[in-house]
């Protein structure tokens, strides 16, 4: 991972928000929430919250009792979240690196994470800062993508970009959000953190857009992946990678509204 990899900021957290949570994250969030729900907690903390798919679908399940911190490293979501969640609810809003959080111990029953832990530097040192935060008996509940192959949008979006960068081809998409695939990996890592008590439940769904263009906006202009294609062509590289970018997706799946498949892990642990 570059450092570029982690940084959500400029137009970013609006086209992330706008056409990349509808696309991707929504219905993972609904999951989600429903298994923290599940759980009955009064203390919630989420990791890398973003611009908020997540904490917005934990209020519509979660009582009034329920207080929620919502962190993530880059200040800009977390602004875009703010301003997007019902000001009638409490939600505290904190800038914090997962690496280093700044809590007390024990002080959550669940800490969730909504497609965050694969832009963790050391996910070890991360895991262990959930499981120093988290209350006995509390619980860590977090997804990941599975492979980009398993995942037909940013596959097919990837692929679009190598003729574009022949040289030196953008890979943000493959070395971040899907390179923390393997279960067993996973697995190792929660349990070197100390936690027991693993499941790692794959779940597919199918990501629907509006249009090719939305899709490839997304990807390349909502992600860092922009980061990357700027670096290497600062003056047109932006719009000629969306277009090469929608030109592939509505080769693979058409003109209008497009659907592709997509395949997640969805993980739960204990803290003993």
């Amino acid at each position: 991972m570059t450092t570029s990899d982690k940084v959500f900021a400029g137009p970013i957290p609006e086209i992330y928000d706008r056409l990349l949570v509808p696309l991707l994250f929504e219905t993972y969030a609904a999951d989600l929430a429903e298994r923290v729900a599940g759980l009955k907690p009064l203390r919630i903390l989420e990791v890398a919250a973003g611009t908020g798919a997540l904490t917005r679908a934990m209020v519509s399940r979660l009582d009034g009792r329920v207080h929620i911190t919502a962190s993530d490293l880059n200040q800009a979501m977390l602004d875009r979240a703010a301003a997007r969640q019902d000001a009638a609810v409490a939600i505290d809003w904190r800038q914090a690196d997962a690496l280093a959080l700044p809590f007390k111990e024990q002080s959550f029953d669940v800490v969730a994470c909504q497609f965050g832990v694969m832009f963790f530097p050391d996910r070890i040192r991360a895991y262990r800062e959930v499981f120093r935060v988290l209350n006995p008996g509390g619980h860590y509940l977090f997804n990941a993508w599975d492979r980009i192959a398993q995942n037909e949008f940013p596959y097919v979006v990837q692929e679009a970009l190598q003729p574009v960068f022949p040289e030196d081809p953008p890979r943000f998409m493959e070395r971040t959000p899907h390179g923390y695939h393997d279960p067993e990996r996973i697995r190792l890592d929660l349990s070197a953190a100390g936690f027991e008590a693993i499941t790692i439940e794959p779940l597919s769904r199918v990501s629907r857009g509006r249009s090719a263009l939305d899709v490839a906006t997304a990807f390349c202009q909502g992600t860092p992946l922009r980061s990357e294609i700027e670096a290497r062509s600062p003056d047109d590289g932006l719009d000629m990678a969306t277009r090469a970018a929608a030109e592939a997706l509505t080769r693979r799946f058409g003109n209008g509204p497009i659907e592709g498949k997509i395949k997640a892990y969805v993980v739960s642990a204990l803290r003993p």
